[in-house]
């Protein structure tokens, strides 16, 4: 899958080679400014589709988190593509995290959706059901099943998702990415253990979120 041995997200590239030819122009023309903006623009760039390597726990019943930021939301809730009550978890992610997204669990995923949308700041809870966003279901190993969501927010303005119907995943496997500044929402059973808090930090691939039944 796209993106599994690359030091930055090849979807960066397109950015990046903008920003280092009009720096070229602007060296050959004199405009020091604008080329010196260019230059922090590529460099910006650079940082934000950082592709680190990452190592899951080794326990095959923990949910880990998909995306690196900061848990803004952890609660009862309910999903359209799952049965009774559940178990939610949203992280934030602000631009100056890794925007990877990866897989939560090791599993298949038996379902896809994207729904258009608003792009209200993703701190809202309005953004859950009022954004765009693309989601995954998946049926983990052990029979379980999850959904997780990519929503687009204020400045994110572009959902990318590898995975389709079908696809079986690795847990911390990358599987997509949300350009600048997004969030994810993780809907998990009822009776998971939940291992994190409001406000913690999150590291995608790592952090465990819960331990599956």
């Amino acid at each position: 899958m796209r993106n599994a041995n690359t030091p930055i997200a090849v979807e960066s590239l397109p950015f990046i080679a903008i920003g280092l030819a009009l720096s070229v122009i602007c060296y050959f023309t004199q405009w020091m400014v604008p080329m010196a903006l260019f230059l922090a623009f590529t460099g910006f760039t650079l940082f934000f589709f950082r592709n680190p390597a990452r190592t899951p726990p080794s326990d095959l019943n923990a949910v880990i988190a998909p995306a690196d930021g900061k848990i803004i939301y952890l609660g009862p809730a309910t999903e359209d593509h799952l049965d009774g009550e559940l178990q939610k978890i949203s992280i934030f992610m602000s631009v100056f995290n890794v925007h990877i997204n990866r897989a939560p669990v090791t599993g298949k995923v038996v379902d896809t959706f994207y729904c258009k949308g608003k792009f209200l700041d993703v701190r809202d809870d309005r953004a859950t059901f009022e954004n765009e966003r693309r989601g995954l279901v998946i049926v983990a190993d052990g029979g379980q099943k999850l959904t997780v969501v990519q929503v687009a927010g204020l400045i994110a303005r572009r959902i990318v998702c590898y995975a389709g119907t079908g696809t079986r995943l690795e847990r911390g496997q990358r599987y997509g990415l949300i350009r600048f500044g997004s969030r994810l929402d993780v809907y998990l059973p009822k009776n998971t253990t939940i291992k994190v808090a409001l406000g913690e930090k999150t590291v995608a691939g790592e952090t465990v979120l819960g331990i599956l039944s």
